[in-house]
């Protein structure tokens, strides 16, 4: 029996000037903050983890929400990133999920399981940090 074509992931990144780089993939792009002083209209490294960790959990409520015939009309995910110096990482993430919804507090529940448990960005990064939230109704 063949195995399924695992789904591969391509981004190039590139230094622009002291104040800024970017990074491409497909057709779009976004500017970084690699700037020691720190760059207002970028993401800085730490704030691009953070949106992926969203990105992650929206992207699974879109995949899930059909399946579970799970109604809503809008979501808003807030995230809190807290650093440890040494050695350098992420020490914890919390987060909420706030979902513009009329389901029942069971099948909220049962969404937010679900995210969590087919996120693929959410689970590498639970492996390495502690991550933990909620989601309530807006």
């Amino acid at each position: 029996m063949t195995q399924p074509q695992k789904l591969t992931f391509d981004v190039r990144s590139e230094w622009l000037s002291h104040e800024v780089s970017v990074s491409y993939c497909k057709n779009a792009k976004i500017d970084l903050d690699t700037n020691l002083a720190g760059n207002p209209n970028a993401f800085n490294p730490a704030e691009l983890l953070l949106a992926a960790i969203s990105a992650c959990m929206i992207k699974g409520m879109e995949r899930v929400a059909p399946v579970l015939n799970f109604q809503y009309a809008g979501v808003e995910i807030k995230l809190h990133g807290v650093r440890q110096d040494v050695p350098p990482k992420m020490e914890s993430i919390t987060y909420e999920i706030i979902v513009d919804t009329n389901e029942e507090d069971h099948r909220l529940d049962l969404l937010h399981k679900n995210i969590k448990q087919y996120g693929t960005v959410f689970n590498t990064v639970a492996q390495g940090t502690d991550l933990t939230g909620e989601i309530r109704r807006k």
